[in-house]
């Protein structure tokens, strides 16, 4: 089954203060810090507004700060220290004990897979992140509920929806099913597809919980802003679902609590260019609110040129990679693709697909399980993933978060040559988090 287009030093002033003690409301940052045999500690650690709190290894302490990056350039100023970073705090994450992890060769398997464990063993986890997943709503599973936050449902036309009305405040999938010609004249019946939920489990599916598989940035939290159903979702509805994802104003909806600084549009359909709605609304989350956007790239073996949003500007534009790293057949392609990542072949062999989290419902929810789908839609969520991972390596290392530019310009760097019209290459976790860590 092919599931796919559904329808991101300066003067030092001399300071004579004591050192700075955060209020209970205001966390302190943790450091570490070597000082030069003879350093004048005491006028280091008021000049920084840190106090010692344990040492370390080699010499070095740890320090506490209110103001963990302020503390570290005023440090690195001064050429009594030998050096100062973050003590950011790292998992036993190489190898999770979720049992279904070695069949998810898309994240760790050579040469296909994305390079995850490397990735986290640097330290990130997504944790802190937002991911919103424009799609078909949530759906409830063990191996993702924790990880939803708040979404809205974005389906104007009731029919599409389900539920009996238009806009409103509750995401659940109520299932995509159809009828023959439901859908237009020739339209095949199919049953529900739950894809956010598919989508979703990749971003952020749990880890080390001994249940299924997990997700690219397992502590980041999935927005589920509902757009798809029955019949696909129309332009306005998923415009309206960016910019509110984003935090942006939309007309009659409530503002949303829980913004995203990555959007994740598995979805698209056939355009000769990119909608004027589509764009404005693609430009006020990447321009104005600083949201990533990472979409499909499409799944007709075609130039991604003629399906939107893949050739709206502003956006990440993902190809689909096969288990031996090669486009997968079905991908789209050309100049408007950026990136290529895992998507996945299920024919003829179903374990080459990308496995994630699913539902059994053939209308309405039932059992939760675990499937494996093939297509760009599922390339892209491995992107958004690695991209929370980047943003959250930034906040680790007490730097500002990656703008959209940013985020495109350390993924294109880092990538793996693919055969074909792969966009600059294929996405490599290690070596993409590496590239955030080190960015001014």
């Amino acid at each position: 089954m092919r599931t796919g287009m559904a329808a991101l030093i300066g003067a030092v002033l001399a300071l004579t203060v004591t050192p700075h003690v955060a209020s209970a409301d205001e966390p302190e940052q943790e450091i570490i810090v070597k000082f030069r045999e003879g350093a004048s500690r005491s006028d280091a650690l008021a000049q920084s507004r840190s106090r010692v709190v344990a040492d370390a290894t080699d010499g070095a302490e740890v320090l506490a700060s209110a103001d963990g990056a302020e503390s570290i350039r005023v440090l690195m100023a001064r050429g009594d220290v030998e050096y100062a970073e973050p003590n950011i705090v790292l998992d036993a994450t190489a190898v999770p004990n979720d049992p279904l992890w070695p069949q998810q060769w898309h994240y760790w398997e050579s040469p296909g897979g994305i390079g995850l464990s490397p990735a986290w063993d640097q330290g990130p986890s997504g944790a802190g992140q937002r991911v919103a997943v424009i799609d078909t709503g949530r759906t409830s599973h063990p191996d993702m509920t924790a990880n939803y936050l708040g979404g809205y449902d974005f389906i104007s036309n009731a029919g599409f929806a389900k539920d009996g009305n238009g806009r409103d405040a509750n995401p659940m999938d109520q299932g995509d099913w159809r009828l023959a010609g439901q859908c237009g004249p020739g339209s095949a019946a199919r049953p529900s597809s739950w894809h956010g939920l598919h989508v979703a489990g990749t971003v952020a599916a749990l880890r080390n919980n001994a249940t299924g598989g997990t997700g690219v940035a397992p502590l980041a939290k999935v927005v589920p802003v509902r757009v798809l159903g029955t019949c696909g979702g129309t332009l306005a509805d998923i415009a309206a679902g960016i910019v509110w994802a984003a935090g942006g104003a939309v007309p009659g909806v409530p503002a949303n609590p829980n913004p995203a600084k990555t959007l994740n549009l598995s979805l698209g359909g056939p355009s000769a260019t990119c909608p004027a709605t589509l764009q404005n609304a693609i430009n006020t989350a990447r321009n104005v609110h600083g949201a990533t956007v990472v979409v499909a790239a499409g799944n007709d073996n075609v130039n991604a040129g003629g399906f939107t949003p893949a050739n709206c500007g502003g956006v990440i534009t993902t190809a689909a990679t096969d288990r031996q790293a090669n486009k997968a057949s079905y991908s789209n392609f050309g100049a408007t693709v950026e990136i290529c990542a895992p998507g996945g072949e299920t024919s003829p062999v179903v374990a080459n697909g990308v496995l994630s989290t699913l539902n059994s419902g053939a209308t309405v929810p039932a059992a939760s399980i675990y499937k494996h789908y093939q297509g760009t839609s599922m390339a892209t969520p491995h992107v958004a993933g690695v991209v929370a991972l980047m943003q959250h390596a930034r906040v680790q290392h007490f730097k500002p978060l990656l703008t959209p530019a940013q985020v495109f310009v350390n993924l294109k760097a880092t990538v793996h040559p693919v055969a074909g019209q792969c966009g600059k290459g294929r996405l490599d976790a290690r070596a993409s988090v590496a590239a955030a860590i080190a960015a001014a």
